[in-house]
């Protein structure tokens, strides 16, 4: 931007056509807690199916992130709840985002527990 340029009052660096200014990273840190729980999801079936304690350390960690970045992506989500502004399906992902949080909380404390 030149000197004379001004940034708007509600930019976003990451443009989102729908919801509010929390959106587009809302959207980007649940889609990147979805892959990487899905990852932990494999590594804690491969650990169900060899019940060694090899498997458990990959699978423990796996589960600790991916839940780490589902808190981040929840954390976001209450942001967007707070700003208003959302439409049906973003209302819908916020409360799935929450909902989930929670259960691998408990996915993590099953792993942990059947040692």
């Amino acid at each position: 931007t030149g000197s004379g340029l001004e940034l708007p009052s509600h930019f976003s660096p990451i443009y989102f056509p729908i919801g509010n200014a929390a959106t587009g990273f809302f959207v980007i840190f649940a889609v990147i807690a979805s892959v990487v729980g899905m990852g932990a999801a494999l590594a804690g079936f491969h650990h169900v199916r060899a019940w060694s304690h090899e498997s458990l350390p990959a699978a423990a960690s796996s589960a600790f992130i991916a839940w780490m970045l589902t808190l981040l992506a929840m954390g976001l989500a209450v942001k967007e709840i707070d700003l208003n502004g959302r439409n049906a399906r973003l209302i819908t992902m916020e409360a799935f985002t929450i909902i989930l949080s929670g259960t691998q909380l408990f996915y993590i404390l099953a792993i942990h527990g059947g040692r």
